[in-house]
């Protein structure tokens, strides 16, 4: 086995805890079924939110996800002008454990944050 990142996006509509939860939550889901992954192959995650984005910690969603045995930590987006400044977006970067080779794996952008990243497949 060896060390691998995947990453990882998605928007809210609105800034609300449920929006945040649920959001968060489709995301990390979305990630471990397209990668054939299990919460035991996680290393850690970080998670980032745009400055817009104060209701709940994203890391709250991946609890709620039933994954709380994996280290995490929440960060501010840069706020940065530009098209990569996408408004009330939380991204995402697992570190993992696996036997594919980088290549193999799928990156997840839902939503608007697609436009970070179309040049990857889903």
């Amino acid at each position: 086995m060896k060390v691998a990142a995947l990453r990882g996006a998605t928007t809210l509509d609105e800034d609300t805890r449920d929006q945040v939860l649920e959001r968060t939550g489709e995301l990390i889901r979305a990630m471990l079924e397209r990668n054939d992954l299990h919460t035991d192959d996680l290393i850690s995650l970080v998670l980032t939110a745009t400055d817009d984005v104060r209701s709940e910690f994203p890391a709250a969603a991946v609890r709620a996800a039933g994954i709380s045995d994996v280290p995490m930590l929440c960060a501010r987006e840069l706020a940065i002008e530009g098209p990569s400044n996408i408004p009330r977006c939380i991204r995402l970067l697992a570190h993992l454990q696996t036997d594919r080779e980088r290549g193999e794996l799928r990156h997840v952008y839902l939503r608007d944050a697609r436009q970070l990243r179309s040049d990857l497949r889903e």
